[in-house]
């Protein structure tokens, strides 16, 4: 491979040939994978990315991946949405959604899924596996069928009936666990030591969670090659958060930005499952695990594997997090889809309720550029809000019904 040297732990700091393992045999650490960033910056361009594909793998000499694209349904370069409506409802200047809606299963997903899968094949497996609290099964699945891979992914038996039907139509094995994720986690934990399968977000996850960074990538490309001042990330595992801001920080480093990043990240998680908001609002650095409770099932992790590099990540920039309620979720959803005429899953609810929280504490400032991540659709969490949105009336085929159940004037204005 050309730009990767080795996986790096990111406790003590000791180097491994890059293989499918993940943590470090010494201190348990997770590990990472490092990157010759001058042979990148020699290689990289913005020309080069601009006559890319219109997918993650514009982003080729920045992925571990030797042999691009390995695996490719489309994921990436999704739509980066002004949106100044939304914006004037929350008191705040400029305001963007990175709309990852729009991905070939309709989340963030793809971009992991794309890069783990690709991995696997180079690794030689030929079972594509993982544990998911919906969106990565409905991406696992697709990619594996896509690739010619066989597939066993683990969820959560409640998990909602929209994600297991999206995942299961893809033909492989869905297995429903009477448990939460931590649980589901668990027995994936034991699997991967069993079995010659690539779980992506077990032994693959080093490679896997590279994929997260393209949302940087696409983000500041999207801007002209600027930075925004301040993004808002949703946290489950706190996985997705580092890799956003690993992703400005390496765009620099490879001469891709003129300008040194000081983007401020803040997290959101529902109330229901805040382990890492917790331990924020408690300025503490302990992350106690939670059993989840929370509509937001995609988030529903309660002891998130990157908890403390998410805390670590949203301190050292000056950002903030926020817990929000069940109600706060639905009533954010609706509001960006009445506002922006967007559709986000449960995840997305967080994300907006606790960017409009932030915005009215001042830790969002209305001078600030910000992006927020919106990382599935809501048609994967329709029982969400199923109670709370229907026909504004229901009447017989007539003008005259018609007439009565709308003012006139309110037809004319």
């Amino acid at each position: 491979m050309t730009h990767v040297q080795s996986l790096r732990c990111r406790e003590c700091g000791r180097e491994y040939d890059v293989a499918p393992i993940f943590t470090c045999e010494w201190c348990f650490g997770p590990l990472e994978v490092t990157y010759d960033y001058d042979a990148i910056r020699s290689s990289v361009s913005r020309e080069k990315i601009a006559a890319g594909p219109l997918s993650i793998w514009r982003y080729q000499d920045l992925l571990p991946v030797e042999h691009n694209p390995a695996v490719d349904l489309g994921a990436g370069f999704t739509p980066l949405v002004r949106a100044d409506r939304l914006a004037a409802q929350l008191g705040l200047g400029e305001l963007w959604i990175k709309n990852d809606t729009m991905n070939p299963t309709n989340s963030f997903k793809d971009r992991v899924s794309v890069v783990a899968l690709s991995k696997a094949l180079e690794f030689g497996f030929k079972v594509a596996a993982c544990a998911s609290t919906g969106n990565l099964a409905n991406s696992v699945a697709a990619h594996a069928a896509h690739a010619g891979l066989r597939s066993f992914v683990f969820v959560p038996a409640n998990l909602e009936q929209g994600k297991i039907v999206t995942t299961a139509v893809y033909g492989g094995n869905v297995v429903a666990i009477d448990g939460n994720y931590d649980d589901v986690n668990r027995l994936c934990a034991e699997l991967a030591g069993m079995y010659p399968w690539a779980f992506v977000n077990v032994n693959l996850r080093t490679f896997y969670a590279e994929g997260s960074k393209t949302l940087a990538y696409e983000t500041a490309e999207q801007l002209g090659w600027q930075t925004p001042d301040h993004v808002v990330v949703p946290v489950a595992s706190g996985s997705l958060l580092t890799k956003i801001r690993k992703g400005f920080n390496e765009l620099y480093q490879v001469g891709l930005l003129d300008d040194e990043p000081q983007v401020r990240v803040s997290g959101s998680q529902a109330l229901g499952c805040s382990p890492v908001a917790a331990a924020w609002l408690n300025e503490s650095d302990t992350i106690k695990p939670v059993k989840p409770d929370t509509i937001a099932k995609s988030l529903a992790i309660g002891n998130p594997a990157d908890g403390y590099f998410a805390l670590d990540a949203v301190r050292q920039t000056g950002g903030g997090f926020a817990a929000v309620t069940d109600d706060e979720i639905v009533d954010a959803m609706r509001l960006l889809a009445e506002t922006e005429g967007i559709f986000a899953e449960t995840a997305g609810g967080v994300t907006i309720a606790t960017l409009k929280r932030l915005a009215a504490d001042g830790t969002i400032r209305p001078d600030e550029r910000v992006v927020a991540y919106i990382t599935g659709h809501g048609l994967k969490t329709l029982d969400a809000v199923v109670d709370h949105v229907g026909p504004t009336a229901s009447i017989s085929p007539t003008l005259d019904a018609f007439h009565a159940a709308f003012d006139s004037q309110d037809l004319l204005a």
